[in-house]
């Protein structure tokens, strides 16, 4: 890639995570910081990529609240069956 050379949208998809986890090299994060800067649909997705991880911790978080409501029969004897066949 030559100096005036920017990665491309497919690139910066496929770096996105290592770009949030800050575990991306430091010549790349400077490459997908400098895509960032003149590719506004790719801001636009890298927005909507951390939202989407932020619904899914808080959609998925702990909770020391017991469950409500009543399973039904059937799926605890699917969950059973199951459980008896992967022991066999």
């Amino acid at each position: 890639m030559s100096r005036n050379d920017y990665i491309t949208c497919r690139e910066l998809i496929d770096f996105i995570a290592d770009y949030l986890d800050g575990t991306l090299a430091p010549e790349f994060r400077h490459e997908f910081d400098r895509h960032l800067t003149v590719c506004p649909p790719c801001v636009a997705y890298l927005d909507a990529y951390k939202k989407t991880i932020a619904l899914g911790k808080a959609a998925l978080k702990p909770s020391d609240e017991p469950a409500t409501g009543q399973v039904p029969e059937g799926l605890l004897h699917a969950i059973r069956v199951a459980r008896q066949q992967a022991n066999q």
